[in-house]
């Protein structure tokens, strides 16, 4: 599983002119299911993205989790995280189909919402537009084949 976790303030995503997400305060996260993931990427990656410490403290430091700093979740499924770009048209062979990838994309939320944090989310297989401020700028890339 890989996920692109940005902080933001703020963010939203839109599908055929509707707002169907939006946060004020947190992390934008586009997450992309590999073909061999399981329950436990889905689980690790949420862990990750809810201990992340990138808030400042009031020193200034970035040390205070998304928990504390009251931030929110904005989850968007992302298979082109996964293109093959070694030629010039992208191909997704490493991307998980819809059978596997979006009840790991649920269970990534599900785990995110058990630990306490309101997420919202867009809408999977559809057409987005998402929109974001990036706070800092702060974009961290966690990947479960890294750990």
């Amino acid at each position: 599983m890989r996920a692109v976790i940005t902080r933001v303030q703020p963010a939203s995503v839109t599908i055929d002119g509707e707002v169907v997400g939006q946060i004020d305060k947190g992390f934008l996260v586009l997450l992309g299911v590999h073909r061999d993931d399981t329950e436990e990427e889905a689980r690790w990656v949420a862990d990750r993205i809810c201990g992340l410490r990138v808030f400042e403290d009031a020193d200034g430091k970035m040390n205070v989790n998304p928990s504390d700093a009251g931030a929110k979740l904005l989850i968007v499924s992302q298979f082109t995280l996964y293109a093959d770009v070694r030629s010039r048209r992208p191909g997704f062979t490493d991307a998980a189909r819809p059978e596997t990838a979006i009840p790991l994309y649920e269970r990534v939320i599900a785990e995110c919402r058990s630990r306490g944090f309101q997420v919202e989310t867009g809408r999977f297989g559809a057409d987005m537009q998402v929109a974001s401020v990036n706070d800092g700028p702060v974009t961290i890339i966690v990947d479960t084949r890294d750990r």
